[in-house]
């Protein structure tokens, strides 16, 4: 299968490396060529715009920073809608809106191709790596596939239902990695408050009912400094909004996700909207006047996992 990929940023970049590393026949393009220089010259080849890159390969994939820029993508002049064609298949890895995703797919269908929502979780370092796990919404036989790219580029796949399913699951995890990054960087402040060490602090969250993937991850780069996981507030805010929308949508009246929106949109506006998600601890810390970074954690999570095939993910039945 020849495969189409645009957008090679912190994400994009390290899901199309994976497919160029294993074999696979790749045309990729961005709006920056010098970023695909790379993959050139690792076999690539660069795709001149959308539509030919969607005529010429039977799998485009999208993986852009907002539904905006997938919208261009898909709808401007010479854009994929104006190249793809019957048996072919448009797979949005970004994290976007249900209702724009299923817009756009309605538009391939009426082409007579087929459209996935196949967002990722689990973090740059394991997309890296091949390691990463994948939601896709689509027809079955869609999904089947699929399956051979899908398990090359991530380790879990998880066929969610139809399109426009694995975008709304993908906004409610995002939700909750949110949740527990503020949680932990409240949780790290108090304790330096209380004069625990935090190093001590790290371990006793690590091996407790208090740990989580965004613990193990994104407190050890808090405590380093840097602060750099390569997903910024915007993003942040762009996803838990979107969560915030399925709720109101849906009549359910809650109450800490409008408190998460409000706090990562004070955030933006006291660090910009480019700020590292991470640094929202930063609140806390100018408030306090604590230095919450302790020695001994990496500036960068590198995903120490060998590469694996990935398999499906079948849920349990009753």
């Amino acid at each position: 299968m020849r495969v189409g990929f645009i957008g090679l940023g912190n994400v994009g970049g390290k899901l199309a490396g994976s497919l160029v590393r294993n074999g696979f026949s790749v045309m990729v393009r961005d709006l920056d060529r010098a970023i695909a220089e790379p993959f050139i010259q690792d076999g690539a080849e660069w795709g001149d715009s959308p539509g030919a890159m969607a005529e010429a390969c039977e799998l485009i994939i999208t993986c852009l920073p907002s539904p905006a820029a997938c919208a261009a993508v898909m709808e401007g002049e010479d854009g994929i809608l104006d190249g793809i064609g019957p048996g072919k298949i448009w797979a949005e890895m970004s994290t976007t809106d249900e209702g724009e995703v299923k817009r756009l797919g309605a538009m391939v269908a009426e082409k007579g191709a087929d459209a996935v929502d196949c967002p990722v979780s689990g973090g740059c370092h394991r997309a890296a790596t091949g390691n990463i796990s994948i939601f896709a919404g689509c027809e079955r036989a869609v999904f089947d596939r699929m399956l051979p790219v899908l398990t090359t580029l991530g380790r879990r796949v998880l066929h969610t239902g139809p399109l426009g399913s694995a975008s709304i699951l993908k906004v409610m995890t995002n939700y909750l990695a949110t949740a527990n990054l503020m949680t932990c960087a409240e949780a790290l402040v108090t304790m330096k408050a209380a004069g625990m060490d935090l190093n001590t602090t790290f371990e006793a969250i690590r091996i407790s009912s208090g740990n989580s993937f965004v613990h193990e991850t994104e407190s050890q780069i808090i405590l380093n400094g840097s602060r750099n996981i390569n997903f910024t507030m915007d993003l942040v805010l762009k996803d838990i909004g979107l969560f915030q929308s399925i709720a109101e949508n849906h009549n359910i009246p809650l109450e800490i996700s409008p408190l998460m929106v409000e706090t990562f949109r004070h955030a933006i506006e006291q660090y910009g909207p480019r700020e590292f998600s991470p640094n929202i601890i930063r609140l806390l810390e100018d408030k306090t006047g604590l230095d919450i970074r302790a020695p001994g954690f990496p500036a960068e999570i590198l995903d120490d996992e060998p590469e694996e095939k990935g398999y499906e993910v079948v849920p349990v039945r009753g």
